[in-house]
C-alpha cells in the first residue's frame, strides 16, 4: 500500500471518530475533537484525489468508514450484532478491495502549446 492509500484509510479512520462524535458529543472538548476530525478526515481524502481517482476515493473512504462506524458501535456502544449486519458489511469491504485494486492512479497530462 502506498502512502497516498494509507492517507485514504488513515482518513476513513477520522470518519469512524466524526460520525461517532456527532452522535455522542455533548461537551465543548468533544465537539471540537470532532471538528478537528472532519478536519483531518476531509484534507486527507481531498489530497488523495489529487493522485488517484476521485470516485474511487470516495467510495474506498465512505466504505471503510461505514464499517469502521458499524464495527465502532458494537465494540465501544455494545450494539446488536446481527449476522445479515456483518454479511452485508463483508460484501461492502469486498468491493472496496475490489475497486482498490481496479484502481490506477491519475496520469498528469502534458499541454504543448
Amino acid at each position: 500500500m502506498n502512502k497516498t492509500w494509507l492517507s485514504v484509510v488513515i482518513a476513513a479512520l477520522f470518519e469512524v471518530g466524526w460520525v461517532i462524535g456527532l452522535k455522542h458529543a455533548s461537551g465543548f472538548l468533544e465537539w471540537g475533537v470532532t471538528v478537528i476530525a472532519i478536519i483531518v478526515s476531509f484534507t486527507l481524502m481531498i489530497a488523495a484525489s489529487r493522485s488517484l481517482d476521485v470516485g474511487t476515493v470516495y467510495a474506498v473512504f465512505v466504505g471503510l468508514g461505514t464499517a469502521g462506524t458499524v464495527l465502532a458501535e458494537i465494540i465501544l456502544f455494545d450494539a446488536a450484532i446481527q449476522s445479515e449486519k456483518m454479511l452485508l458489511i463483508g460484501v461492502l469491504l469486498l468491493g472496496v478491495i475490489g475497486l482498490k485494486m481496479l484502481s490506477k492512479g491519475k496520469t498528469k497530462e502534458v499541454n504543448e502549446s
